[in-house]
């Protein structure tokens, strides 16, 4: 299955009251074109501003991760954002009416529901992702924050929430997969101490906060009547029913998990790394994440990315077993000596391969190009990147010997240095669009020690022989 990037495919709506404003707010998630990523835009701010989903834009952090732009902020984007996220959706515009995001009940579930019933669709532009190829550390000493990414071929999360309480103490949580999140994550709720509420409410938050969209944690056992009723003025609810029995969970619902806290801070990172702008291939392990700590090492993964994007030189473990050696090859491909410029495939994924072609002065065309000053033709460096294509197309056939594999066009080779006797050719190819009707369409770039040597855009087209 091709891994192309997602959107909605038609608008939805949700209406609800802000977290801290108390406001009442509607939101629309409405489809956007490959690579737009996600922007928010206000509708009730003159001129409709956008705001873009950017680590970067993050300027506050305090009970929830705050994007601004232009001078326009939007509050509290954490739990819709690991919604879009998490249902696969990769390029969406979602309107607000006012600043803040409506908290509905208190998790990312609502939002999932609401896509899941417009529908998701694919988008003809290939995915990209960050793949996490070495172990990334990040910590705040002071306050006790860590993160690890390591490499994994899923995106997981781990969590481990300590805040030395007597209600909560150590919890934690985990995602395997991204598929996980909806049923394991997904409807874990926010949570509050009782000790905060006065603070938050003092300084002007918590406005749409009831007992419906936050669960708050009790750490006493000696609660008065005063508090109680304190509690019911904080929230604007004089007739809020209360379930007071002592250290624990003050709401008169359950708990969704025993440890939905800890789920709920992890549906934080999911809402908050997706501000990097691109899907993860690692697994996330956090010690006493918050939004300030997410975005931080959000921050430090984007960094990462724009660092490999500038990084002229481009990485292939060659040490690991090949996936096709040289008799599989000429299984697959009709080629042979002294035409068979391919020695093995590394990998292939759904989208491209990854082809080896070892140079040495014993290739017959050194002979007369040229004596002396053995150069590989640029013209057989293409046409081993077209091998190397051919195998990919062929390998998705079931009976690949009784195809073959025909240029059709050749578009924007470059040649960009030379490659000698010694040199280690890697094939990176991927396809630009979907193989229809045996057409195949793809960008190669052929590299030695990182470096790009030559590229192209090749058009084949896949036969069957007739006498097969």
């Amino acid at each position: 299955m091709t891994d192309y990037q997602k959107t909605i495919k038609s608008a939805v709506t949700l209406e609800g009251i802000g977290l801290h404003t108390g406001k009442k707010t509607t939101l629309s998630i409405l489809p956007a074109p490959a690579n737009h990523g996600y922007k928010f835009q206000r509708m009730d701010v003159e001129g409709q501003p956008m705001i873009d989903a950017d680590v970067d834009r993050v300027t506050e952090t305090q009970r929830g991760t705050t994007l601004e732009q232009n001078g326009t902020k939007i509050h509290t984007t954490e739990h819709v954002l690991a919604g879009i996220y998490s249902t696969g959706i990769d390029n969406a515009i979602i309107q607000v009416n006012g600043p803040e995001i409506p908290i509905m009940d208190g998790s990312s579930r609502p939002f999932i529901d609401a896509i899941e019933k417009a529908g998701i669709e694919d988008q003809e532009i290939l995915r990209e992702y960050f793949e996490v190829k070495e172990t990334i550390k990040f910590e705040v000493a002071e306050r006790e924050i860590e993160f690890l990414a390591v490499p994994d071929e899923n995106y997981r999360v781990t969590v481990m929430v300590d805040y030395r309480s007597p209600a909560l103490g150590t919890q934690h949580a985990s995602m395997m997969r991204l598929t996980d999140f909806k049923e394991e994550i997904s409807t874990c709720r926010t949570f509050v101490f009782m000790r905060e509420l006065e603070q938050l409410a003092s300084n002007g938050l918590i406005k749409g906060g009831d007992l419906d969209n936050a669960i708050v944690l009790v750490e006493r056992e000696d609660i008065s009547n005063e508090e109680i009723s304190k509690l019911r003025t904080l929230l604007g609810k004089e007739d809020l029913e209360i379930k007071l029995d002592g250290i624990g969970v003050l709401n008169t619902t359950k708990l969704k998990f025993p440890n939905e806290p800890a789920r709920h801070k992890l549906l934080d990172i999911v809402g908050d790394l997706a501000l990097i702008g691109k899907r993860i291939k690692g697994h996330i392990l956090s010690a006493r994440p918050g939004h300030y700590g997410n975005t931080e090492f959000g921050k430090l993964l984007k960094a990462k990315i724009l660092e490999e994007k500038n990084d002229k030189t481009k990485h292939f473990d060659l040490t690991k077993e090949p996936l096709f050696d040289i008799n599989d090859i000429s299984n697959m491909i009709p080629h042979r000596y002294p035409f068979l410029l391919i020695d093995k495939i590394m990998e292939i994924s759904e989208n491209g391969i990854v082809g080896v072609k070892n140079v040495t002065l014993n290739e017959p065309f050194f002979q007369g190009h040229f004596p002396g000053n053995p150069v590989m033709p640029g013209v057989l460096q293409i046409e081993a990147m077209a091998q190397t294509g051919g195998v990919f197309a062929l390998n998705q056939v079931e009976d690949p010997e009784n195809y073959s594999t025909y240029f059709l066009k050749i578009d924007n080779v470059r040649y960009k240095k030379k490659v000698i006797p010694g040199d280690t050719i890697v094939f990176d190819l991927e396809l630009i669009s979907p193989i229809r009707r045996g057409l195949v369409n793809m960008k190669g770039k052929a590299y030695v020690n990182g470096i790009v040597v030559s590229e192209a855009e090749m058009l084949a087209q896949i036969e069957k022989e007739k006498n097969s």
